[in-house]
C-alpha cells in the first residue's frame, strides 16, 4: 500500500507507531552510542574484511549455515557494510532471509532497514518498519526517528519531517544535534534558508545547543543565495557564543565572497583563519584558485597553487581543472596543456570534465586534431564522453568546416545512447548555414522537431541570418 505522507495520514501514522495512549519511554541516547553498544560484543565476524558486495553476501550466507547461528549483532554487521557501499537492495533482502530462518531483528538492523528504505525513495517501507519496531517491544531511539527524518528530507518531504519533530516533542523526546541539523539541512535545501534560521532560533539554548554543523549548513545555504551579508553575520554569532568556526565554516563564506566577485574579502577570511590555526584544506585553496581563474588572474592562481603545495596540501583534479580553465579563458591553451600533463604525472587521474575543459580550449584555438587525440585517449582510459564532449568536438569540427566528421560523432552518440540536444544541433546547423547548404539546415530543423527537441531563439536565429545571407527572404520571414 503507497503511503502519500499527507499531514493528516503521517499524523494518523504517527499516532499509531508512537501510541498515543501510552507512549513508552524513549531512550534518547546518541546515534553513536547505539551502534557501539551494539557492535561491542566479541564476534567471529570482522566486517573490515569485507571489501564488496559478494564478499558481504557469501560472508552472509556462510554464517548462516553455522551451528549454532551467530548472533543478529553479527548479521547486522553484514548489513551495515552493505548500506556503507549504497547496496541498499542486496541489504533489504538478506534481511528477508534472516526474517525467514527465524533470526530476530535487532533495534540496529531495523534503524538499518529504514534507512535502506529511505534511500529507495521507498517511505511508507520505513514508516512500516516503524510499526514493527513498536509492535515487538522495542524501544526506538533518536537514530529510528533522525533516519525517518533524514529519509523525508531526502526525499523533499521536508514539512512532514518537521511534523514528526513537532509531535514527539510535544510528547516530551528530547532529540539531539543530530536531528536538528537534518531539519535546517532539509530546509536549506528546499531553498527555505530564512525558516532554516527560524528553526535555529527556536531551539538554541532551549531544545538543543546549536553548534558549528547548523551554523555552516545555513551559512552555506546564504552564500550561494548570495546572501553574503547575512552569512557573515552568522559568522560572527558564533565567534560572539563562542562556538568554534571549522574549515568548513571558512571555506563557505570565502566561497561565498568570491561568488560575489569580492576576492579582496575572501583572502581576508583565507588569512583570519589562519591566524586562528585553522589550517586550509584541498577544497579552501581550490575556490580561490578558481575564482583567481575565472577572473583572468591565472598568475596569481599558481601562486595560491605554490602555496598549497607548500602546505602539504594535494591538489585535486578540480583544481588542475580550474587552472587549465583559467588558461583556456586567456588564451594560454599551451600552459593549460602544460599543467594538465603536469597533473597526469604527478598521479591525478583526469576526469570527464577535465578532459572537457582542455579539449573545449584547444577547439577554441582551432587546435582540433589535438582534441580528437585526446578524445581517443579518453575511449582508451576507459574515461566515457559525454555530451558536453561531443558537442564540443562537434562545434570544433563544424567551425574548421568538417561536417562530414560531425556527423560521424552525432552517429556515435545515437549509436552509445547519448542524447543529442538543441546545443549540438546548432552547432550543425550554424555550419550548414555558413556553407549555404539551406535546404539541409531547414531540413535539420524539422529532424530536430520530429525528434521532439525543441528549437531555441539561437536555433532560429542562426537559419534567419543564414536564409536572409543566401537570399531567402521569404523562408526567413
Amino acid at each position: 500500500m503507497m503511503l502519500s505522507l499527507s499531514v493528516s495520514k503521517l499524523l494518523t501514522l504517527t499516532r499509531y507507531a508512537f501510541s498515543l495512549s501510552s507512549i513508552p519511554n524513549f531512550l534518547p541516547i546518541s546515534s553513536s552510542n547505539t551502534f557501539l553498544l551494539s557492535f561491542s560484543s566479541h564476534s567471529r565476524f570482522n566486517s573490515n574484511h569485507i571489501n564488496n558486495v559478494d564478499d558481504a553476501v557469501s560472508s552472509f550466507h556462510r554464517m548462516l549455515s553455522m551451528n549454532p547461528t551467530p548472533s543478529i549483532v553479527q548479521f547486522t554487521k553484514i548489513l551495515g557494510s552493505l548500506v556503507k557501499m549504497n547496496h541498499y537492495p542486496t541489504a533489504i533482502s538478506l534481511s528477508h532471509q534472516l526474517e525467514f530462518n527465524g533470526i530476530k531483528p535487532n533495534i540496529v538492523t531495523f534503524n538499518i532497514l529504514i534507512n535502506c528504505y529511505c534511500h529507495l525513495g521507498q517511505m511508507n517501507f520505513s514508516f512500516s518498519i516503524l510499526g514493527k519496531i513498536l509492535k515487538m517491544g522495542f524501544q526506538e531511539d533518536t537514530i529510528t526517528l533522525n533516519t525517518l527524518m533524514k529519509g523525508l528530507c531526502l526525499n523533499n518531504k521536508v514539512r512532514e519531517a518537521l511534523h514528526i519533530h513537532d509531535h514527539v516533542v510535544a510528547k516530551g523526546f528530547q532529540l539531539d544535534q543530530v536531528s536538528y541539523g537534518i531539519l535546517i539541512n532539509g530546509l536549506c535545501k528546499m531553498g527555505e534558508t530564512r525558516s532554516a534560521l527560524q528553526l535555529l532560533r527556536r531551539i538554541d539554548g532551549k531544545l538543543a545547543n546549536a553548534d558549528v554543523v547548523m551554523y555552516n549548513i545555513i551559512i552555506d545555504s546564504f552564500c550561494k543565495d548570495k546572501s553574503i551579508n547575512d552569512a557573515y553575520e552568522l559568522y560572527s554569532e558564533m565567534i560572539a557564543k563562542r562556538i568554534s568556526p571549522s574549515v568548513i565554516t571558512f571555506s563557505n563564506l570565502i566561497y561565498g565572497f568570491c561568488f560575489v566577485s569580492q576576492l579582496k574579502e575572501a583572502f581576508g577570511l583565507f588569512h583570519e583563519m589562519v591566524l586562528k590555526n585553522i589550517n586550509p584544506d584541498v577544497c579552501t585553496f581550490t575556490i580561490l584558485v578558481d575564482s583567481l581563474c575565472k577572473e583572468g588572474k591565472v598568475k596569481e592562481a599558481m601562486n595560491v597553487l605554490a602555496m598549497m603545495m607548500k602546505k602539504g596540501v594535494k591538489p585535486s583534479v578540480v583544481t588542475y581543472s580550474s587552472l587549465i580553465d583559467g588558461y583556456c579563458l586567456v588564451n594560454q591553451v599551451n600552459k593549460a596543456i602544460k599543467i594538465f600533463n603536469t597533473m597526469v604525472h604527478k598521479g591525478v587521474v583526469p576526469d570527464v570534465q577535465c578532459y572537457n575543459i582542455i579539449i573545449n580550449g584547444l577547439c577554441k584555438n582551432k587546435m582540433v586534431e589535438e582534441a580528437m587525440n585526446l578524445f581517443k585517449e579518453m575511449h582508451n582510459k576507459m574515461i566515457v564522453p559525454n555530451v558536453v564532449t561531443y558537442t564540443t568536438l562537434i562545434d570544433g569540427l563544424c567551425k574548421l568546416g568538417k561536417i562530414s566528421y560531425a556527423w560521424e560523432l552525432v552517429d556515435e552518440m545515437h549509436l552509445i545512447g547519448l542524447q543529442v540536444d538543441v546545443i549540438t544541433y546548432n552547432c550543425l546547423l550554424h555550419a550548414l548555414c555558413k556553407k549555404n547548404h539551406l535546404d539541409q539546415a531547414i531540413a535539420l530543423v524539422k529532424k530536430m522537431k520530429d525528434q521532439d527537441i525543441q528549437p531555441n531563439m539561437f536555433t532560429y536565429n542562426i537559419l534567419i541570418d543564414g536564409l536572409c545571407k543566401g537570399g531567402r527572404l521569404k523562408n526567413a520571414k
